[in-house]
């Protein structure tokens, strides 16, 4: 047995030497991996703390713009002199844009404000006591007519606000056909906050949601439309059916508003292209009170460039009676 042992070929120092130079390698190679991971996490902690900085600024000058922007609106209210101080048109200065301003070295700011009342309201197709509106169904019937879209989704949209749970008409649906859906939910039977809800409605989709959005929003119920900034597909929508008064020709429209120096169309004319009431109307709501001439819903969007990130904020601001304004809603998206 010792004999056998004293016969066993012994490792060279070449083996030796080729096993030092493999533990060798493969200790360095661990170091560079553990190194270039320490480096890569250190650098992510870097840029999301630049990040977080970048977008907190961002808010900060987002805020300082929605404030320039209620100091512009009480200025307006508390200027305004004459019979219509009231109104709020095309062309008294709250509707052009701002900047592009560069706030501090390297960032920069521009910023516009869009009358929101001057698009059709969709709370509005349902009234307080749960009822559809007909001027106001008429109406989204015929906007969406205009844009070649089909008439079924005011139906959807009917029941989807609406707070029974029973489909209103043949082209309503309810949670019966919501449930169907992957994933299954239910219908929200209350007054909408964002016009994309129109996208939960099953086959709606967001190339429809793209041509309608434009003309569309999503106030507090009741809230009148403006004629004074209206656009024209929104006017013609309260017209007769199948009358084109305004959106025939929208770039002498916008030609013809820009030099009115006032509200154009006025509610006076508006009123004559009014289609009559549809049958059911309830007494006493006067299609006077579907519109006016002045506004209480402005949307600030707010573009602020770091550098070379870019950071949008839309701001929903609310003026009250007192010309006192104040954002009521902010998001990241323009709907």
């Amino acid at each position: 047995m010792s004999r056998a042992r004293r016969q066993r070929p012994r490792p060279s120092r070449h083996a030796q030497r080729g096993v030092a130079l493999l533990v060798a390698i493969l200790i360095v190679a661990l170091g560079t991996i553990i190194a270039a991971a320490v480096a890569y996490e250190n650098a992510m902690t870097a840029r999301r703390g630049t990040a977080t900085f970048e977008f907190d600024q961002a808010l900060l000058i987002g805020e300082g713009a929605e404030a320039l922007a209620a100091y512009g609106l009480r200025q307006l209210r508390q200027n305004a002199q004459g019979p219509n101080s009231q109104d709020i048109y095309i062309g008294q200065g709250w509707d052009k844009p701002y900047g592009p301003l560069e706030v501090v070295p390297g960032v920069m700011l521009t910023a516009v404000l869009e009358d929101m009342q001057g698009r059709f309201n969709l709370n509005n197709l349902v009234r307080t006591d749960d009822s559809p509106d007909p001027v106001q169904v008429a109406a989204f019937t015929k906007l969406l007519e205009e844009l070649g879209l089909e008439t079924k989704w005011v139906g959807y949209l009917l029941d989807w606000i609406d707070m029974d749970i029973a489909p209103s008409n043949p082209d309503g649906a309810e949670d019966s056909v919501y449930m169907g859906q992957t994933p299954p939910y239910r219908t929200a039977n209350r007054y909408i906050t964002s016009t994309t809800e129109l996208m939960a409605l099953p086959g709606f989709g967001a190339e429809r949601y793209k041509l309608l959005a434009p003309h569309i929003v999503a106030l507090p119920q009741g809230t009148a439309l403006n004629v004074c900034t209206a656009d024209p597909y929104v006017l013609d929508a309260y017209g007769p059916p199948g009358q084109a008064n305004w959106s025939s020709d929208a770039e002498q429209f916008a030609k013809n508003r820009a030099a009115a120096g006032g509200c154009f169309p006025s509610a006076t004319v508006f009123s004559g292209t009014l289609a009559p009431q549809p049958p059911g109307t309830p007494t006493g709501q006067g299609t006077t009170k579907l519109y006016g001439t002045s506004s209480a819903y402005f949307r600030l969007t707010s573009f602020i460039t770091i550098g070379s990130a870019e950071f949008n904020l839309y701001s929903l601001m609310f003026q009250d009676g007192t010309g006192m304004a104040r954002p009521i809603q902010r998001s990241f998206t323009p709907d």
